[in-house]
């Protein structure tokens, strides 16, 4: 019975490693992660597996994209994978701690107005990580924009 138990604890081990080990190894699709959905007005959008968030811009919308690129490049365990400054839109991955689930970022200026669109990768829920961390950037752009 004892043996039968250690089988049973082997082979669970053996299955929560390979779903770690893909959770951190799949591909990224940078093309489906690369995108942004134009907005029609300001304010906050719990989407499907991630959150939306549209402010108005109080500064030159290359000094703000410029400021949460720095911001979201200092945030632990974030890259980009797509896009830069210059181009106006930035896509970035953000991984979780422990397992590294991906989440994807994108940030994008449409006209006056700074468009951030965070997602879940896997999953259904992710538990309003994604909202929080754009809720800290957005806080640590402090004036650069405004409450919708």
């Amino acid at each position: 019975m004892l043996t039968l138990l250690v089988r049973a604890l082997v082979v669970l081990g053996i299955v929560i490693l390979g779903l770690m080990a893909y959770v951190r190894l799949a591909p990224t699709d940078v093309v489906r992660w690369h995108q942004i959905a134009a907005v029609a007005s300001s304010g906050d959008v719990m989407a499907a597996g991630g959150f939306i968030a549209v402010r108005p811009i109080t500064a030159d919308a290359a000094q703000v994209l410029a400021a949460l690129d720095a911001i979201a490049r200092a945030t632990p365990r974030t890259r980009v994978i797509a896009g830069s400054v210059a181009e106006g839109m930035i896509t970035y991955q953000t991984r979780s701690l422990l397992w590294g689930f991906p989440n994807h970022t994108t940030v994008a200026m449409q006209g006056d107005v700074l468009v951030i669109h965070a997602r879940l990768t896997f999953g259904q829920s992710d538990m309003g990580v994604n909202r929080a961390r754009v809720r800290d950037w957005l806080d640590q752009l402090g004036p650069l924009t405004a409450t919708p």
